[in-house]
C-alpha cells in the first residue's frame, strides 16, 4: 500500500486565534479561512503539504465528530504531538518566529529517529490550545 497523511483534526477553543497562530508564528498557509469568517465553512484549516491539512476543529462539536467517525469516545482526545519537518532554513527561522511571538520553545532533540531517517535537530512547542507540535529538519 502507498498511503499517504491526508489530514489531522486539532481540537483548539478558537477557531480564528489557532488559524493565526498556525499562519503567523508556525508559518503554514492557511486553507478557507475565508469562506470560515463568512460562516461558508465549518473549520479553517492550515496546508502542511500539497497532500496533507491541520483542521482547527473547535472543541464543541466533538459531539458531531464522533457521530460521523461512528466510535464513541474516540474523539476529543489528544495525541501526543505531531511533527513537520522542514529545511534547515525553514527551522532557524521558525525559532526566530516563535520567540518574537512569545511562543516557548518546551524541548529539544539531536539525533532523532523520523520517517525520513535520523533528524540531527528537532524541537518542541505548544500551539495555543497545549497541542505539541515538534518541527524537525533532515540533512
Amino acid at each position: 500500500m502507498d498511503a499517504r497523511l491526508d489530514h489531522l483534526v486539532c481540537w483548539v477553543s478558537d477557531q480564528l486565534a489557532a488559524l493565526h497562530f498556525y499562519e503567523q508564528v508556525v508559518g503554514l498557509p492557511g486553507v478557507r479561512g475565508e469562506e470560515f469568517r463568512e460562516g461558508k465553512a465549518g473549520f479553517p484549516s492550515v496546508r502542511i503539504s500539497a497532500e496533507t491539512i491541520i483542521d482547527l476543529m473547535a472543541q464543541d462539536v466533538s459531539n458531531g465528530v464522533e457521530e460521523g467517525t461512528g466510535v464513541t469516545g474516540s474523539a476529543g482526545h489528544q495525541i501526543n504531538h505531531f511533527c513537520l519537518s522542514v529545511s534547515r532554513e525553514d527551522f532557524d527561522a521558525l525559532q526566530v518566529r516563535l520567540k518574537d511571538h512569545g511562543t516557548a520553545i518546551t524541548g529539544t532533540g539531536s539525533n532523532s529517529f523520523g520517517a525520513q531517517g535520523i533528524a540531527p535537530e528537532t524541537i518542541y512547542f505548544p500551539d495555543l490550545d497545549g497541542n505539541v507540535i515538534e518541527v524537525r529538519y533532515y540533512r
